[in-house]
């Protein structure tokens, strides 16, 4: 038997000269992926077996967050174009992980032409890229307020791609949690182009109608009661927020607006809104049903996405929703929208401040405490830095406004950021970047003026973001002579945030409300 043993181990090796070798290359070899991962249905984003940079192209900014930057790419292979969303992951916890991959797991659910779609999805060491349909259309708010003719039958067409793209969401158990003006989008600029929902950042899960607590998430004004009262909720959430919306596109502001957050949310909570004169007379009884039916406070009476599109003001549009010009509502509208950004500046220079963190922590624990001892006549120390503060942005606003009525270009520039941004009337409504829209002014109109120019700030207002950031509104009062010799004075409203970069205070975002000067551009 043992000579038998030998033999066959024997011919055995001359078989396979090294078996050990044989058995760590079949080890090395990966195991097939599982169906699941290959259809996209994990919990974990995939994994990518090629890099980023190898499949696509990076091209110019498109926009940027706290923690992620968007850019227009090209796809090597195709010459396709799309949106990356770059994420840095080296600044997220793991409950933010948890959170990207939820994100993308949703966006690879959801196939549908009024929603903006994920079409890739790769991780790298550091960075998780999504690649998203190149949307260029801007937002739909921008875009209603530059048309020339705007009347509640478009309204009614906006709001119904709105629904489209919902029902589409809540069909496949998912939920927005965060509709609002800057997550809609135009797929192109061209006349009629789609909407598109996008930013699924926070958007949640549901198993049919579902309702349970899954926390405090989306933005103060399209909150609705249930979330405020810490209900369960589910899918009516994105109900109201649309019922906002569809408020918003008829008149060009909220039926809900506090500049104090817990009053705002007291009207939220009570569905304290009406549809005041003379704004709300022309416009139909069938829009203001399905603005109550939206806004109702009790989410299981509330419309939902599939009822809402077959009622008439959407569905019998043609006859029933009026065709008439809203010129009122476009002007609305405009000072809607820029407030809309001066809050987005607000916050994006909060966030990218390197304290934020502490800051916040400083604002929400001490600021009660500060009006307290100021109330009772006890001036603490933190009062008289915080007074100091305020006092430092007042005048750094007045310098600026000084180097404005100088026409000193070079003393302006020294005062903004690059690529400051702007909101004025002079801009005919947009949003306007950089330095050159403002150089126009300081070479064409005020180094030829000799006329004398005088400003005053009235009730400035100081509001202090952490230690690097403010914000500073007040009424800003002009008087000048005009080319007849005669004196004039104008009054403009205006907000400016301001954020300290290497110890010096930088204007990183402008506000103007008011007629175009006469004089040139205040920003």
């Amino acid at each position: 038997m043992t000579r038998e043993r030998h033999s066959l181990l024997k011919r055995r090796r001359e078989q396979n000269p090294n078996p050990r070798s044989r058995r760590r290359k079949h080890e090395r070899q990966p195991p097939p992926p599982p169906a699941a991962a290959a259809e996209g249905h994990t919990m974990a984003i995939p994994p990518t077996c090629t890099r980023f940079s190898d499949e696509y192209t990076l091209m110019e900014e498109l926009g940027k967050g706290a923690f992620s930057i968007v850019r227009k790419c090209v796809k090597v292979a195709t010459g396709q174009d799309f949106a990356a969303k770059i994420i840095n992951t080296k600044k997220l916890s793991a409950r933010d992980h948890q959170k990207l991959e939820r994100e993308a797991r949703i966006c690879r659910m959801l196939k549908h032409s009024n929603i903006v779609r994920l079409h890739d999805s790769i991780s790298e060491e550091g960075f998780h890229y999504l690649l998203f349909d190149l949307v260029t259309g801007g937002e739909l708010f921008e875009d209603i307020v530059a048309r020339e003719y705007y009347s509640e039958a478009d309204a009614s067409h906006c709001i119904q791609q709105i629904l489209e793209a919902v029902l589409h969401c809540h069909q496949l158990g998912i939920v927005h949690r965060d509709l609002k003006p800057e997550n809609l989008l135009l797929a192109s600029k061209t006349k009629g182009a789609a909407v598109k929902l996008a930013d699924f950042g926070l958007a949640i899960e549901v198993q049919g109608e579902q309702q349970a607590w899954f926390g405090f998430a989306g933005t103060p004004g399209y909150l609705s009661p249930e979330v405020l009262r810490k209900d369960p909720y589910g899918k009516p959430v994105d109900m109201w927020a649309c019922g906002v919306i569809l408020y918003i596109l008829l008149v060009g502001y909220p039926p809900f607006w506090d500049e104090d957050q817990h009053r705002l949310y007291q009207q939220i909570k009570a569905g304290a809104y009406d549809f005041p004169s003379p704004e709300w007379d022309t416009v139909t009884p069938e829009a203001k049903s399905l603005i109550n039916q939206m806004l109702t406070i009790n989410p299981a009476k509330r419309i939902t996405a599939s009822e809402a599109l077959t009622h008439p003001w959407i569905f019998q549009r043609s006859t029933v929703a009026s065709c008439m010009h809203r010129q009122e509502t476009v002007e609305c509208l405009k000072k809607f929208n820029a407030r809309r950004k001066l809050k987005g500046a607000i916050l994006t220079t909060m966030l990218a401040t390197r304290n934020f963190s502490a800051a916040k922590s400083l604002m929400n624990k001490k600021t009660d405490g500060v009006k307290e001892s100021t109330d009772s006549s006890n001036t603490t120390l933190e009062d008289e830095d915080l007074k100091l503060r305020k006092q430092e942005i007042i005048k750094v606003t007045e310098q600026l406004i000084e180097a404005v009525n100088h026409g000193d270009f070079e003393a302006y520039t020294k005062l903004c950021d690059p690529g400051m941004t702007s909101f004025e009337p002079e801009a005919l409504g947009n949003l306007v970047g950089g330095m050159e829209f403002h150089k126009f002014y300081f070479e064409n109109l005020f180094s030829k003026s000799q006329r004398p120019v005088h400003t005053t700030l009235l009730t400035p207002h100081v509001h202090l973001l952490g230690e690097e950031a403010a914000c500073v509104a007040y009424v800003r009062l002009t008087q000048y002579v005009d080319n007849a010799g005669v004196p004039r004075t104008q009054q403009a409203e205006e907000t400016r945030v301001w954020h300290r970069r290497d110890g010096k205070w930088q204007s990183v975002h402008a506000h103007r409300s008011g007629a175009p000067t006469q004089h040139g551009s205040a920003n």
